[in-house]
């Protein structure tokens, strides 16, 4: 067998490869990740079983495939966008506007995947528990992290209770989220702004640039 057509194989396998992972993470996202088959997802995509099989090897992989492949998303929608910002107010307060954004549009069809499928998993055990609660802890220490590099940029009051601001803003979040989804009811998202930006005036110090109200 040539180099060429190895890498050829390996290019096909690739593309089939992020061709299911687009598809279970819609899945996921709706239904959970039980929700996701090797035999179901060769039916839907036309593959063949043993194919999907040779890729993935189990369901188990298939669904730590997916948590990844969810993650990687989620950065280029939520995290990526900051990175470049200047630490302080401004920046947490687009990371939460980001994060509305990203629910509301519905990446996922069904809204955020990682409170989607952290319901699923939460009083379970095994890698794909792990996976999926390694994933949101990602997200709450970045959270605190930006609220943490605001106050010692000056923006945020000394006083202020990092861990409990985290909370409360990321309970908004996703309770937006959550009502969104259960009710399609869409004004939620502006109620979560409106409550985040109330929290962040609240800490901001003299030094923290006035913040433009929440987007319609």
């Amino acid at each position: 067998m040539t180099a060429t057509s190895t890498d050829g194989r390996i290019a096909r396998g690739n593309q089939t490869r992020r061709l299911i992972l687009e598809h279970t993470v819609r899945i996921a996202s709706v239904e959970g990740l039980g929700g996701l088959s090797l035999g179901r997802l060769a039916g839907e995509l036309e593959l063949s079983k043993s194919g999907v099989f040779a890729l993935f090897g189990s369901k188990e992989e298939l669904q730590l495939a997916t948590v990844r492949a969810a993650a990687k998303v989620y950065i280029d929608h939520v995290v990526r966008p900051v990175l470049d910002m200047p630490a302080g107010l401004a920046r947490v307060r687009q990371l939460c506007d980001g994060w509305l954004r990203y629910s509301e549009s519905r990446v996922f069809p069904g809204g955020c995947f990682f409170y989607s499928v952290s319901a699923e998993y939460d009083a379970r055990e095994g890698k794909v528990h792990d996976a999926v609660a390694r994933a949101r802890l990602d997200w709450v220490a970045f959270v605190s992290q930006n609220i943490e590099e605001a106050r010692q940029a000056g923006e945020v009051r000394d006083d202020t209770d990092v861990p409990q601001l985290t909370f409360e803003l990321v309970s908004l979040l996703e309770g937006a989220n959550a009502e969104s989804v259960l009710h399609d009811d869409f004004s939620c998202y502006a109620k979560a702004a409106k409550g985040i930006l109330n929290r962040l005036q609240a800490v901001a110090t003299d030094l923290a640039p006035p913040p433009a109200p929440p987007a319609p």
